[in-house]
């Protein structure tokens, strides 16, 4: 698998036209790990502005590097919110969606290099695997899997939302979303989000949080979050289809110590 410098892989992203040769070679070797059946359904209709992130075209010719179905606007989360938005150039109330992975805020709030989860070559930095042999998705799941599962358990974990609802009809399990915010000593901040039924949870995405200026540590977002009406959120779509679907229990915990 090649894998770009920066310069390289920020030009190639600029264009996306296309999916650049460096950036299919890491769809194909995550599809060959089978690293997209970690990863829950998404639409690619952005929440906030209510317009594609990327074109049906790009949203096909990914899904079908992967060897996944997929109707539009629905697809794998995995593939739409690490690849996708690194393909994305459209412009949204929080910035770019590839800001995340290229501009180091999600890496920051697990203490990580700022380069941790971006396409080219990074410094090796987890024992997992070879940096130059690793895609920016493996290390995604590599660092934020643990936290889904047991967010009590993560070092960085600031606090965790679990919410539940009714799944499908045809289906005996209920959905379960889980919100985790996790927080490094720097005080670099970042929201994962998973969904799943029958107990199994999925990843959906993980993005970095900013303060206002008038809530400069962040106590009146954390506030809302607690407070929220629940639902699914970050543009997760559960068995029926359905983003934003109503959901009903909510139990907000806070790590101890």
């Amino acid at each position: 698998m090649s894998t770009p410098d920066r310069a390289e892989a920020l030009a190639d992203l600029e264009r996306a036209a296309a999916v650049p040769g460096w950036l299919a070679e890491q769809v194909e070797a995550d599809a060959a790990a089978d690293r997209f059946s970690l990863w829950g359904r998404s639409t690619v209709v952005d929440e906030n502005t209510g317009s594609p992130v990327i074109s049906e075209a790009l949203f096909a010719e990914l899904h079908r590097m992967a060897g996944l179905d997929a109707v539009w606007p629905i697809g794998n989360a995995g593939l739409l919110h690490v690849y996708g938005y690194l393909l994305s150039t459209v412009d949204t109330p929080y910035g770019r969606k590839r800001d995340r992975w290229l501009g180091g805020g999600v890496a920051r709030a697990f203490g990580l290099p700022d380069d941790a989860f971006a396409p080219w070559f990074v410094a090796p930095w987890f024992v997992a695997s070879a940096a130059r042999d690793s895609t920016p998705l493996e290390r995604v799941v590599t660092v934020a899997m643990p936290y889904v599962e047991d967010p009590a358990g993560g070092d960085a974990t600031l606090m965790w939302v679990d919410e539940r609802g009714p799944g499908p009809a045809t289906d005996t399990h209920d959905t379960f979303a889980r919100t985790v915010i996790v927080q490094a000593r720097s005080g670099a901040t970042a929201l994962l989000y998973a969904v799943g039924t029958g107990g199994s949870l999925l990843l959906v995405t993980l993005f970095p949080l900013a303060w206002s200026a008038s809530d400069r540590d962040g106590a009146a977002w954390l506030a809302a979050i607690e407070a929220g009406v629940p639902r699914l959120r970050y543009n997760a779509i559960d068995g029926r289809n359905v983003a934003s679907a109503q959901l009903v229990d909510r139990r907000v915990s806070r790590r101890e110590g």
